[in-house]
């Protein structure tokens, strides 16, 4: 893919993952569209981008899918296309089954699984139309299980499986679809705040990173599934 000039869309797009991942594709030359629930926030991390023209905010909450068809339509007026779409937005809520409220549950299945669907619901037709990529943000959590981790286990799960059978159903539009599925990332996930004690993670450009490398790659291979983790663990 000739990256220069293409569009690509990232939920959840303000910090974290998604905004490294921003960073690195208007580096490359593209145009990205990021979203998150609260529209200040998302401004806020636009302009921070620096580079206004080739930056889009847009305010969606994932979890519903009138939004993210909102968002898509920004995108095409504004663009005229849509070629990369990354479906990051996600939340995390740990606790033993016994204990995890029906809320803290619902969020997760909301945002988690049911998000990366409206995405790719509100997003296909343009994907077809370019012969675009769309990526999901799993976890090592959906293929590894651990305590207090049920709800957020069952979402990422799901996630791996949705993005697997999606990527057979589409390929034959042209549309390659991958999962990546992370370890230890430095990021504001769980309301946790980076630090140095964080540097032995995964960066949020180390993903942006590995989101340009399946763009460049040659549009005969597809990597479906990558699990990517720390080089080395915490030392302390």
């Amino acid at each position: 893919m000739n990256l220069n000039g293409k569009v690509a869309y990232i939920t959840g797009g303000s910090k974290g993952i998604g905004y490294g991942t921003a960073k690195i594709l208007l580096a490359a030359g593209m145009k990205v569209a990021i979203s998150g629930r609260t529209l200040k926030s998302v401004q806020e991390a636009a302009k921070s981008l620096g580079n206004e023209s080739n930056v889009l905010a847009l305010e969606s909450d994932v979890t519903k899918h009138e939004d993210e068809n909102k968002a898509v339509a920004e995108i095409i007026n504004k663009w005229g296309q849509l070629d990369v779409v990354l479906a990051n937005a996600g939340v995390g809520n740990f606790a033993p089954i016994d204990q995890m409220t029906e809320k803290e549950w619902h969020d997760m299945i909301n945002t988690n699984l049911n998000g990366v669907f409206h995405t790719l619901k509100a997003s296909v037709e343009a994907l077809k139309k370019s012969e675009g990529y769309y990526i999901t943000l799993a976890s090592l959590a959906g293929t590894n299980f651990f305590e207090n981790g049920a709800g957020y286990n069952a979402t990422k799960f799901g996630v791996v499986g949705f993005t697997q059978a999606a990527m057979l159903d589409l390929r034959k539009y042209g549309i390659k679809v991958s999962t990546i599925m992370p370890g230890s990332v430095a990021t504001h996930f769980n309301d946790h705040t980076p630090s140095e004690k964080d540097a032995w993670k995964i960066q949020p450009e180390d993903i942006g990173e590995l989101v340009l490398d399946l763009l460049k790659m040659n549009p005969r291979t597809l990597p479906s599934k990558i699990e990517v983790r720390p080089t080395r663990p915490d030392l302390k």
